[in-house]
């Protein structure tokens, strides 16, 4: 079995049914709505957001009914702010699939993920889950301050370390969090131990980001060589923002001069990378990426041994550990 499939097996039939259940939250009698929708989850990812939600649940109690709610409602959240962050970057590709905005313009595009953001609304309030919809409610929240905090920082690339957390937490972490907390919720947990679940999400959601932004330093396996995408996007991510705040004037005008000035330059791009890899930025963010993940799996401890918390922390290893 492969790593994922491994490490759903405790919660294989219940993801099997969130699939179908999942689908039946989407429908509408719209012909355009359905046809696009369909496409939405015909393309989906690894999943890994309502697996730790169905494991968040088996952790702290039992899966039930309201968990399955729970996943859906923070898929069909999830999946309209990617349809509108799509429109907002301008971007034609998600996963090597065609955007919703790339195969039906814009204005569809803002309107499908409208409709996606009221089914999960709908789903929450139909059924009273007054506790979940205060929880996923709150991370879209933080994901648009996240997005606008990002866009304000990132025109004058002044981001420090504690701004670069500040976003990411928001951006990122949040949502990893919300997946933790409502599957905890969902299984009738305390505020406590809710709480204890959300921060344990966050800290998971804080190391995934720094993996992701290895990526571009660092590459995979998967991907070879590094992507370079987030300085051609001139994004300021952890391993830069080390080697700045620990280069001389000199250097910090020129990596600055190169991802304002030459950034689709693919020999101007490469030298930053390899000024971040001697100015150990790479070092750095892989020990910070390390540490969030020990937070986590420290944290896991206080939990009753049970199949679904030996899925979970492989599952917290695997969001280090993957290949893309």
């Amino acid at each position: 079995m492969s790593g994922l499939n491994h490490i759903k097996a405790p919660i294989a039939k219940e993801m099997d049914e969130f699939e179908v259940k999942f689908k039946e939250s989407m429908k509408s009698t719209v012909p355009l709505l359905d046809k696009i929708t369909y496409y939405i989850v015909k393309r989906k990812g690894k999943q890994v957001r309502p697996m730790f939600v169905f494991l968040s649940a088996g952790l702290c109690g039992g899966i039930t009914e309201s968990t399955y709610r729970a996943a859906s409602m923070i898929e069909l959240l999830h999946t309209a702010t990617l349809v509108h962050d799509d429109v907002v970057d301008d971007a034609n590709e998600r996963r090597g699939f065609f955007s919703v905005n790339a195969l039906w313009k814009n204005k569809i595009a803002v309107l499908v993920g409208d409709y996606l953001l009221s089914r999960g609304l709908l789903l929450s309030v139909d059924f009273s889950e007054f506790r979940l919809l205060q929880i996923v409610s709150n991370s879209v929240r933080e994901m648009s301050e996240g997005e606008l905090l990002q866009i304000e920082k990132a025109r004058r690339l002044d981001i420090d370390e504690s701004v670069y957390f500040d976003i990411i937490r928001q951006k990122t972490a949040t949502l990893i969090a919300s997946c933790c907390a409502s599957g905890a919720s969902s299984a009738g947990s305390t505020e406590e131990v809710i709480s204890a679940m959300k921060q344990i999400g966050e800290d998971i959601g804080i190391a995934f980001q720094i993996k992701d932004d290895l990526f571009d330093y660092a590459g995979s396996s998967v991907i070879g060589k590094p992507t370079g995408i987030d300085i051609k996007e001139r994004k300021m991510t952890l391993p830069l923002i080390y080697t700045l705040s620990n280069s001389n004037k000199e250097q910090k005008r020129l990596i600055i001069n190169i991802i304002k000035n030459h950034n689709t330059e693919p020999k101007k791009v490469q030298q930053v990378i390899d000024l971040v890899r001697a100015g150990n930025g790479i070092i750095y963010a892989t020990e910070k990426m390390q540490f969030y993940r020990d937070k986590a799996l420290k944290a896991l401890e206080a939990f009753p041994e049970s199949e679904y918390k030996t899925s979970f922390i492989d599952l917290v290893k695997f969001t280090v550990d993957r290949e893309r």
